[in-house]
């Protein structure tokens, strides 16, 4: 379970900026937002990104993945045009005359522990890494490693006897994480790390055209849960009454079926609907996924192409009381920015300054009145997080 994200020098967001979704105490509204897991703390389930055009939202994401790329490359260290993963994945803020180090850092609970595991690096070496655990139940907290800026890697008690023997073989462009994950060791706490990082899911505006997804997590839905899916096409009302699939020289074919008014059933290849229904699908069949097995997913401009309605219907599949998992999404769309919908420490914003540097703030830092309507104070630049438009005037063709 995701706990926080930070990130430094990455992209437009040259400041430090920290995606937290432990959720505040002091906030009562929506309990079942939220994962309980008998803590102290509760955490969010769903949380919100808003913010205008080129404001730097996206940079989120690909944050994210070039986190997790760093993990599963830079042990090989190659990635396509002769480039070194660690030159591939060294975005820092471009408009500055000193190219600063990037740094990702991530908190995450698995199995009783809270980990917390970051990097610092640039374009030449890893110059720092660092991994520590707590004992959710006993609160005590533990050293796994640390690397320092002149390649001298110290392991904590945990893992030391195992992993010493293997210090001085770690590459200086290698991370310390994705060496040992390729090792076969006693200790669980490197690949337990590894996985959990690689199961949240990272989704671009694009990944609905990715049929892959359709053709991998499909089959299994219609043939053990065709119920649950038949359902979701009913609710956003699209027309289609059954949907089945069958293999023909080892290539899955997927169909449709419709009904006219006549009650005549006539079946439609799915790559032939719209657009809009092949996304609806795919979200769907992700989401699920995610919500059985307790997964993150973090979706750029979640809206695109769907109703407000179907993105509501979307994020209540992550309300379901017994799931872990949690939805992480951009959008331009303000119709679910509302108090009925969400908490205050749910939703967040990213603006750009006159420098160009993202910052990324919650409604939770702002002092919001009982009564104010979250959308009206957005959309009036209370927030943050929408364009500045400046005053243009169209002249009429002649």
């Amino acid at each position: 379970m995701l706990v926080q994200f930070s990130l430094k020098n990455f992209l437009s967001f040259k400041d430090e900026a920290v995606l937290d979704m432990t959720a505040i105490n002091a906030y009562k509204e929506h309990e079942y937002n939220l994962i309980d897991l008998d803590m102290k703390e509760k955490y969010l389930k769903v949380a919100a990104i808003y913010g205008a055009n080129a404001s730097g939202k996206s940079n989120l994401f690909l944050a994210f993945y070039y986190f997790q790329k760093m993990l599963t490359e830079s042990f090989n260290n190659v990635s396509g045009d002769d480039l070194k993963t660690i030159e591939v994945c060294y975005m820092p803020f471009k408009f500055d005359e000193d190219n600063e180090n990037t740094e990702f850092e991530v908190v995450e609970i698995l199995d009783g522990y809270e980990y917390k595991y970051g990097f610092e690096y640039n374009d030449k070496n890893i110059v720092a890494e660092w991994m520590y655990r707590k004992n959710i139940e006993t609160n005590r907290k533990t050293t796994v490693f640390e690397r320092y800026g002149n390649g001298s890697i110290d392991f904590g008690a945990v893992v030391r006897k195992e992993c010493d023997m293997y210090k001085e073989q770690i590459p200086p462009e290698t991370l310390v994480l994705s060496f040992f994950n390729k090792l076969k060791l006693k200790t669980d706490i490197f690949k337990s790390v590894y996985g959990g990082i690689m199961d949240t899911l990272v989704m671009d505006t694009d990944f609905y055209e990715d049929l892959g997804l359709i053709e991998k997590l499909l089959p299994r839905v219609i043939d053990d849960s065709k119920e649950s899916l038949l359902n979701f096409l009913d609710a956003i009302d699209i027309g289609i009454k059954d949907i089945w699939h069958k293999k023909e020289k080892d290539e899955e074919q997927f169909f449709t079926v419709h009904k006219d008014k006549n009650g005549n059933c006539y079946d439609l290849s799915l790559f032939n609907e719209s657009e809009g229904t092949i996304k609806s699908i795919t979200i769907f069949l992700c989401a699920r996924t995610a919500v059985s097995l307790n997964k993150s997913m973090l979706i750029d401009e979640l809206n695109v192409k769907l109703h407000p309605l179907l993105l509501k219907f979307i994020i209540d599949l992550f309300y379901e009381k017994t799931s872990k998992a949690q939805l992480i999404y951009t959008t331009h769309d303000t119709t679910l920015l509302d108090r009925r919908f969400f908490r205050r420490d749910q939703i967040w914003f990213v603006q750009k300054d006159d420098m160009g540097h993202s910052e990324l703030s919650a409604l939770s830092d702002f002092k919001v009145r009982p009564d104010a309507s979250f959308e009206k104070d957005y959309l009036s630049g209370v927030y943050g997080g929408i364009p500045l438009l400046k005053e243009f005037n169209l002249k009429a063709g002649e």
